[in-house]
């Protein structure tokens, strides 16, 4: 991926939105590229859940009707955030391509199932971004998170719950050699080459040269240089490596970190935990990801 032309920014409530939209700004300024805002609303019968007779008819009705009302309302929020922005910046509204050869955005609103509809519209963008989810509160963004990084083939940037200033200055990598890595790395070519400072983040395993000498010499073709940096986490669960990776990142005053998700099984994954859960939960900069 050499170019950024039309990023998809998931968007769907105003809790996290404003960050999700602001890093999308980021990122459409430095590349000149298009906003498709997403906005998905739930539709009311797959929300009613199958329980068969347990439930009279009046309060499946009762069901659909509060959940019509709250997808109505976040609706009409996420569309208010949307003008606000577009009023704030002065973002010219396109619908159709080619658009302006500077920032653009649209706003795109379907009814359906969020992750469903996000990985497959995302699949045709170059980049999807997205909020980070606050915990258990907010179940459906990370099934929306897991299913573009798992379906969608795309790059997925993760915006961080608090608005960033600036995104890509100093990129930090953390690199294992997995096929998940080096999707990760080739997503991220279009930061790199902007990029004032490139770290790669290697866990001491007596073999970090060598993990690391393929990488750079075909970075060098793109003529970046890089530095190379030992983490030495704590043990090997996925908190103790996250934890020293994202330490790194903040030590190099990185504003972007780049890595493979999930390179290992998802059960493994939900049973102990995993690097990717860690970052996800507690970076504070914004992630670009890959699986």
């Amino acid at each position: 991926m050499s170019s950024l032309r039309i990023l998809q920014a998931v968007v769907p409530d105003t809790e996290g939105g404003i960050s999700t939209l602001e890093t999308a700004l980021l990122v459409a300024r430095d590349f000149a590229a298009h906003i498709q805002v997403l906005h998905v609303r739930p539709d009311p019968a797959q929300a009613v859940p199958l329980v068969g007779e347990a439930m009279s008819g009046a309060m499946v009705d009762e069901m659909i009707r509060l959940c019509e009302t709250r997808g109505r309302e976040q609706s009409n929020r996420v569309h208010a955030l949307f003008d606000s922005l577009v009023t704030r910046y002065s973002l010219p509204v396109v619908e159709e391509p080619p658009g302006p050869a500077s920032v653009s955005i649209s706003f795109r609103e379907e009814t359906g199932s969020e992750d469903s509809i996000a990985t497959r519209l995302g699949r045709l963008c170059d980049l999807v971004i997205a909020g980070r989810p606050t915990g258990e509160e907010d179940p459906w963004l990370e099934a929306t998170l897991n299913a573009v990084l798992m379906d969608s083939v795309r790059p997925l940037l993760v915006a961080p719950r608090t608005p960033v200033r600036q995104l890509g200055k100093s990129v930090a990598i953390a690199w294992n050699n997995s096929p998940e890595a080096v999707r990760a790395i080739h997503a991220s070519l279009p930061f790199l080459l902007k990029a004032e400072a490139i770290t790669v983040l290697v866990a001491d395993e007596g073999h970090a040269d060598a993990a690391t000498r393929d990488l750079e010499h075909w970075l060098s073709w793109h003529g970046l240089a890089i530095k190379t940096r030992q983490i030495k986490p704590t043990g090997l669960t996925g908190n103790a490596v996250g934890g020293a990776l994202l330490e790194a990142a903040s030590q190099e005053q990185a504003d972007l970190l780049v890595m493979g998700a999930f390179t290992h099984s998802r059960l493994r994954q939900l049973i102990l935990g995993g690097v990717t859960r860690h970052v996800l939960d507690h970076a504070t900069i914004p992630l670009l990801l890959c699986h």
